[in-house]
């Protein structure tokens, strides 16, 4: 973030008023709203991105009446593109790594033995414990949506339970553990941006993230045993045995899920651990899906060639199952990085936008304005939390949702008293896991092309975090465990 700062400092237009800010803000929901009523869930494949793309266009003529030239502009929407390839790398990796899991018989392992043992009155509890164990251990919301959160979704299509429900636990858990996890990468950005250690940052967040989750379980709990249980054991035996006639099921099969997660708890970087483990896919599939591959392979291919084009067609194209059933065909079907390009799309076009509002100094504006009026410690966190939102929905980027407000915010922290585990508490409460609720921030886009399960159906189940940046403002207000700076009498 530091080009973009630079950008900033040097630029030649003068300071935006609020009007300024305002204006390309509102016609942003305007049109992402109009996407909505006008294509409903299909408003990320293309409506979305224009309007992105429309109010980007705003902001630059406004950037224009304040004095400011293309090439500023263009410079600092290259730079903020540039803050996505590292995710696109990784997005085009999972893309690869859900194709050959599905051809391997990874996932539909995953999905089969979790019909066996999973009681769908407990069934979303458990999928956000399991998640919250998953992401914890690895420090990956990503990687376990990608993995454990595909499986469950399909035992969830399986025991006929909701899919909305079934990816807030899913969301929940993945992002209670990947907060608390030491080898998140969000969790060591926030102390390092405010200026904190990232141990007493972790143990500072359990008072707000423990009470979260425990509301959030008994949430899932309670619509659990609301579940009217339609799926009769013989619907399960029914899908078991239709799995079984499509892959060949066994334990060996969850071999590149360890191989994955043994890398993950390695702190291998995110891209070449998911690229290892498609890898292990294609070669779990050659291995032990032999009569998958050729029954999805040209008529009249040698083996050679089948395992060659078809392993080859899952990285890219993901697979496509027939099986008879259309709900299974859609279940074991997908995958592939051509799965993943909307999702890149969006999120190049939602970070230009954000980038362009950063360069012209409107995100600085709002922040301006909302301190004027947060005098007490409760107002400051508030603030914050709406801060971080705030560039969640503009950004459209979680490390911007963090990066922003604590650099923003910082100063203002250290005047008032308050330590620096203070504020990245607030920013990890806030900033980090409310960007999956938002359908063109980079995780909730993500969230969507894994899952498949538009943010807007699962906004309302995703409890923790919803519940955590409410419980971070009623702790401002009232002063629980906000930890104040110690000055010493030599200081």
């Amino acid at each position: 973030m530091s080009e973009q700062s630079n950008l900033s400092s040097n630029n030649t237009g003068k300071e935006p008023s609020f009007i300024d800010a305002f204006i390309p803000v509102i016609a942003l929901v305007i049109m992402l709203a109009a996407g909505v009523v006008y294509f409903g869930d299909n408003s990320s494949y293309g409506p979305n991105q224009i309007g992105l793309l429309m109010a980007m266009g705003i902001a630059i003529i406004i950037g224009f009446k304040n004095g400011y030239n293309w090439a500023e502009m263009e410079k600092a929407i290259v730079h903020g593109i540039s803050l996505s390839l590292g995710a696109v790398l990784i997005l085009m990796a999972v893309g690869s790594l859900i194709g050959t899991w599905l051809l391997s018989g990874t996932v539909p392992t995953m999905i089969y033995y979790g019909l066996q043992i999973l009681n769908p009155q407990w069934f979303y509890a458990a999928a956000c414990i399991i998640c919250g164990i998953v992401a914890l251990s690895i420090g990956s919301s990503w990687t376990t949506a990608a993995t454990i959160g595909v499986a469950l979704i399909g035992i969830a299509q399986g025991l006929e339970l909701d899919l909305a429900i079934t990816a807030g636990a899913i969301i929940s858990g993945a992002y209670f553990g990947d907060k608390i996890s030491p080898l998140s990468e969000t969790t060591n950005l926030a102390p390092a941006v405010a200026g904190g250690e990232l141990f007493a940052h972790i143990r500072n967040m359990m008072w707000t993230t423990i009470p979260s989750i425990v509301i959030a379980l008994i949430l899932f709990t309670i619509l659990g045993f609301q579940e009217t249980i339609t799926t009769s054991t013989t619907a399960i035996d029914t899908l078991s045995i239709q799995l079984k006639q499509q892959f060949n099921i066994g334990l060996v099969n969850l071999v590149p899920l360890v191989v994955l997660l043994v890398l993950a708890m390695k702190k291998v970087p995110a891209f070449p651990a998911v690229a290892i483990g498609a890898i292990m896919g294609a070669i779990w599939a050659v291995l032990f899906q032999s009569e998958l591959i050729l029954r999805l392979a040209a008529e009249g291919s040698t083996t050679f060639t089948a395992n060659l084009t078809v392993v080859w067609t899952a990285f890219f194209d993901g697979v496509k199952i027939e099986t008879g059933n259309p709900e299974l065909n859609k279940l074991l079907s997908g995958g592939g990085m051509s799965s993943m390009l909307n999702t890149i799309w969006l999120i190049m076009c939602a970070l230009s936008f954000g980038a362009v509002l950063e360069h012209l100094g409107m995100l600085r504006k709002f922040v301006t304005a909302i301190l004027k009026a947060a005098k007490s410690t409760g107002g400051l966190i508030a603030s914050t939390v709406v801060t971080c939102i705030g560039t969640n929905l503009i950004a459209a980027d979680q490390y911007m949702a963090i990066v922003m407000p604590g650099r923003m915010y910082k100063e203002e922290y250290e005047r008032r008293g308050l330590h620096p585990v203070a504020l990245s508490r607030t920013l990890e409460d806030s900033g980090t896991i409310t960007s999956p609720l938002i359908p063109w921030n980079t995780c909730g886009a993500y969230m969507y092309s894994v899952l498949l399960v538009n943010p807007l159906d699962y906004i309302f189940y995703a409890f923790f975090n919803l519940i955590n940046p409410i419980l971070a403002i009623i702790y401002g207000y009232i002063g629980f465990k906000i930890k104040k700076l110690v000055i010493r009498d030599d200081d």
